[in-house]
């Protein structure tokens, strides 16, 4: 099959690059070679690209890059939607014009990128995009909603649950939270106390983090909690288990705990990602969208980002 290319083609292509391994002072947008689909693999023409905390991570140092695969000059950001515009030989699935969404780990910010068409999560993978979703919107779903499904599967949410969420205000707790509530669990929700009015929003019945917490979820009417999902670190876990919530009911996403289950998006099946995507287009799920930056001001995306107090999603911009 012939290669097939849109008129963008002709402008130089962009990447964000680093040339050494650290914060978002290393991150620079350069000009690569434009690079094409071979036999096996497609191209898209990137639209725009959803930050996720494991993009800077993954990139902190060199040790960590070693255990994630990454080597210098190293790609940046992982989530990613647009259109495909070069199909290669032997690539099924996906014709020239198709919208698609998914992850290409550290390389997804450029504005071409090239994978194989049979991929998947770790190698890179792209979805349909339903009619209804904005590319934005695509952009943030795939390791945020992969994350938070592979979780409430560990948990088995149902409507007899009560779960309590930690972190439920982030990139993942967005989609934690909704789906749990489509489960028909109820949630209580962690943040701060400006953050209230934003968790209600989402489903979630707001309850501020820090000392005193299970006290304060004891205090809520509703009944017992019987699931909890710490999205960011242990302290979830420990109150939980201050509740008396058994191990095996109990999930982590960013630590690893001894007898509590823990996922990742690398555990959800590519149906649980169609789902979301359905989900979203029938407005079922929302995405709030905390902020949207050029590509030209990914460090500054970056150090937002980073600070961890994002209500909802950041998205990069690589349309122009």
């Amino acid at each position: 099959m012939a290669q097939h290319r849109d008129e963008r083609q002709k402008s130089p292509s962009r990447a964000v690059l680093l040339e050494k391994f650290g914060g978002p002072e290393n991150l620079t947008v350069q000009s690569v070679p434009e690079p094409h689909a071979g036999a096996g693999q497609i191209r898209i023409r990137v639209t725009a690209g959803g930050l996720n905390p494991m993009d800077w991570v993954m990139t902190s140092d060199a040790g960590t890059a070693a255990r994630f695969g990454l080597s210098l000059p190293c790609g940046f950001g992982t989530d990613y939607a647009g259109v495909v515009d070069e199909v290669g030989p032997d690539s099924t699935g996906y014709a020239v014009g198709d919208r698609v969404f998914g992850t290409a780990v550290s390389r997804a910010l450029a504005d071409h990128l090239v994978i194989e068409s049979a991929g998947n999560i770790s190698t890179g993978v792209a979805h349909h995009t339903p009619d209804g979703v904005d590319d934005r919107t695509a952009a943030t779903l795939s390791i945020a909603g992969s994350t938070a499904a592979a979780a409430l599967a560990v948990l088995g949410l149902g409507p007899d649950d009560t779960v309590l969420i930690g972190g439920a205000g982030g990139g993942v707790g967005v989609f934690a939270v909704q789906l749990a509530r489509i489960a028909g669990a109820r949630v209580i929700g962690t943040g701060s106390a400006s953050s209230a009015d934003y968790l209600r929003s989402l489903g979630a019945e707001p309850v501020t983090y820090g000392d005193g917490l299970a006290d304060r979820v004891r205090a809520m009417d509703g009944g017992p909690v019987t699931a909890a999902l710490d999205l960011h670190g242990t302290d979830t876990v420990d109150v939980a288990r201050e509740l008396g919530i058994p191990d095996k009911r109990i999930c982590t996403v960013a630590a690893a705990i001894e007898g509590v289950p823990a996922a990742s998006g690398a555990n959800a099946g590519p149906e649980a990602l169609r789902r979301i995507a359905r989900l979203v287009d029938t407005g079922d799920i929302r995405v709030p969208i905390a902020a949207t930056f050029p590509v030209e001001e990914i460090r500054s995306a970056v150090e937002l980002q980073a600070e961890r107090h994002v209500r909802g999603k950041i998205v990069i911009d690589l349309s122009a």
